[in-house]
């Protein structure tokens, strides 16, 4: 089952993020599970810990990129449908944007550059509707 352009609905989430990189032995630190309630997301393999959670939680100190913003598709979404993340992934490359994605069980984000937001909300209109 593929969704339709029109059936994508996103909402552009408020707060800047980093994608935080720590050793993959590492500790879940602190100040990402005190780090509010908006987006957050760990990631562990044998070879790193990802965070990604609002820059103002996260040190100095941290080897993290930061300023980056989230696109939600709103979900939940159905396991069967297929092509959500190609859709969207081919409209920010056509337009020369770099994303991040990110999947749960309910739903997808796709982050981009802060200064890439403008032009991300364009090139995603062309395939969703955006929410405010």
């Amino acid at each position: 089952m593929t969704p339709t352009s029109a059936a994508l609905k996103m909402v552009l989430l408020p707060e800047a993020l980093s994608i935080c990189r720590l050793s993959p032995d590492a500790p879940l630190p602190s100040w990402f599970c005190e780090g509010g309630d908006g987006f957050r997301s760990m990631t562990r393999t044998g070879e790193e810990l990802s965070l990604i959670l609002a820059d103002r939680y996260v040190p100095e100190d941290v080897t993290a990129a930061r300023g980056w913003r989230a696109f939600k598709v709103c979900g939940p979404l159905d396991f069967a449908l297929t092509g959500i993340m190609s859709t969207l992934s081919s409209a920010l490359a056509s337009a020369g944007i770099s994303l991040f994605a990110v999947s749960t069980y309910d739903t997808d984000y796709v982050l981009v550059r802060e200064e890439d937001v403008p032009a991300a909300q364009r090139a995603l209109a062309q395939v969703s509707t955006i929410l405010s």
